[in-house]
């Protein structure tokens, strides 16, 4: 992988950090030939590539394997150390902060969780998220030198850098820029995002949308926001606003936020029971249930069709806790989406439940996988 104005030595760190993605999302153990057909890269650049891995400690080489009816010596085979280095995931709500730790597969091995002592306050809210993350990390029984990267799943429009542009309801948290404030109270390279935007990324990699390109992934109700993948890539917006829809005043987005089955997206756990009462309700056929809920329907499918005929996706998936009353909600979305003759986008609901965001933090840190953050140590040519 060639790029112009590059030497030799940035060249092979480059192709090392791709080297590394892609055993990073592999199923298992795999050979030279299928890392070639994967990366682009001749066998013989890998072959150093791999060499310098393993010795690095990333890599190890399996033993060899004759694959059946196949004549010559067997296959070189390689898997990836996955637990050679740790990720670290933080995921901000008003109320409370989440965090986990995962290996660089992706599974999550640690996590911690505690109430916000006052979300209005950023640097005291982001000294609960470093100490969340180091009880994750001693959670997961790993050392501080293995944590090499993290990722910050928050609310609001948050620009490319990271920096919180716009967020509903206060100020206080504009122009906090989210991964140098972590950074400076644990030393290492930090990304942020919008949650829903999280959320969408998560699904593809690991949900109901690895079969999709352009996807919505949907919270509506008490808490709202479309997190956007267009060609399996977040859309993210001028200062990150895509999907920022609560703000939209021309959008019925707000109108329903207090109702009790608007409850389902709420951070409020006190909430979120009366939510999952009423539509307990409404499957036993409680009258006034049924309209609350019908009332909440109109306002998704209504949201949704406009997301029909402009981002046109070909999947929107529910999450934010609306997963927890798919039985209710999904056949009765996409019945008034008939109806109202919208494309023909496909409705589901996701399967990652309130880890979502946390699981698309992993993945953006993973999507930044680089020696230069990660190691290993890539030698000079």
């Amino acid at each position: 992988m060639l790029m112009p104005g590059m030497n030799q030595s940035a060249v092979r760190r480059v192709n090392t950090s791709v080297i590394l993605r892609a055993l990073a999302v592999s199923a298992g153990p795999v050979t030279l030939a299928e890392l070639a057909e994967q990366v682009g890269l001749s066998r013989r650049t890998i072959e150093l590539i791999m060499d310098s891995l393993v010795d690095a400690g990333w890599v190890s080489e399996l033993e060899r394997v004759r694959t059946s009816g196949c004549a010559g010596r067997p296959a070189r085979r390689y898997e990836l150390r996955a637990d050679h280095a740790l990720l670290a995931a933080v995921r901000i709500t008003t109320l409370d902060v989440s965090a986990v730790v995962a290996d660089v597969r992706g599974r999550m091995v640690g996590r911690a969780y505690r109430p916000l002592r006052a979300y209005q306050d950023p640097q005291a809210t982001l000294d609960d998220a470093a100490a969340l993350v180091l009880e994750a990390l001693d959670d997961a029984g790993g050392s501080a030198d293995r944590l090499r990267a993290g990722a910050i799943a928050s609310g609001g429009a948050i620009d490319d850098d990271g920096v919180v542009r716009r967020l509903v309801h206060t100020t206080c948290w504009e122009g906090v820029h989210l991964p140098e404030e972590l950074g400076r109270r644990i030393r290492m390279p930090w990304f942020a995002d919008n949650d829903t935007n999280l959320g969408a990324l998560a699904e593809r990699w690991r949900g109901v949308a690895g079969d999709h390109d352009n996807v919505v992934w949907a919270m509506l109700g008490n808490r709202t926001g479309l997190g956007i993948l267009i060609r399996g890539e977040v859309h993210r917006g001028l200062d990150g606003a895509a999907g920022e829809i609560v703000e939209a005043v021309s959008l019925p987005a707000g109108s329903v936020e207090d109702r009790p089955v608007a409850g389902l997206t709420s951070p409020d756990p006190e909430r979120r029971r009366v939510a999952l009462g009423r539509f307990d309700a409404a499957r036993a056929g409680d009258a006034t249930a049924l309209a609350e809920v019908g009332e909440f329907v109109e306002n998704i499918a209504s949201i949704l069709t406009t997301l029909s005929w402009t981002v046109a996706p070909s999947l929107i998936v529910l999450g934010g806790g609306l997963e927890d009353a798919a039985d209710v909600l999904l056949p009765r979305v996409r019945e008034t989406m008939r109806g109202a003759r919208t494309p023909a986008v496909m409705l589901r609901a996701t399967v990652l439940g309130s880890d979502a965001p946390l699981v698309g933090a992993v993945k953006l840190a993973l999507d930044h996988m680089d020696t230069e953050l990660f190691g290993p140590l890539v030698p000079r040519a």
